[in-house]
């Protein structure tokens, strides 16, 4: 099972980085594989994806989810199963640091390939740069969800 586990520095709170990256409609902005997400209630959401050029759809199930600490995640049908977990440390009064883990099943010759490959590493890792520059660039969050969700 391919994994993957990315870091970057973020020059904003926690907080802010955490806020962020609660609002998953949003993920389009930063995350370059994310078509759209739509939020189904607190815990749920759909994905559409393109890898590799091949749209993909997906239901995830946030598992964890902690303010300022964590969210985890999981698929809970489509055509990738995965789950995941990103998470958030406090650096500084201003500064933080996202980590993402991602762990998935990879089908088809061309998944295994880019797993063997590294490419899903190059992938995520320019995400988070991604990401890092959305929010450094803005200053703030454009909202939040501060729930807590118990692990199971």
């Amino acid at each position: 099972m391919p994994s993957v586990i990315e870091t970057v520095d973020v020059d904003v709170p926690v907080t802010t980085a955490y806020n962020q990256w609660t609002l998953f409609e949003e993920f389009p902005k930063f995350l370059s594989f994310v078509e759209s997400i739509t939020q189904q209630d607190e815990t749920h959401n759909h994905w559409v994806v393109k890898v590799a050029g091949v749209e993909r759809e997906f239901d995830a199930e946030i598992t964890e989810q902690h303010p300022d600490e964590r969210v985890a995640w999981k698929s809970i049908n489509g055509d990738d199963p995965h789950a995941g977990v990103v998470t958030f440390h406090k650096l500084s009064d201003t500064t933080s640091r996202v980590t993402v883990q991602l762990d998935w099943e990879a089908e088809g010759l061309a998944e295994k390939a880019g797993a063997l490959f590294g490419v899903d590493d190059h992938i995520i890792k320019k995400d988070l740069k991604n990401f890092k520059e959305f929010i450094e660039s803005r200053g703030t969050e454009e909202g939040a969800w501060r729930g807590d969700v118990p692990r199971d």
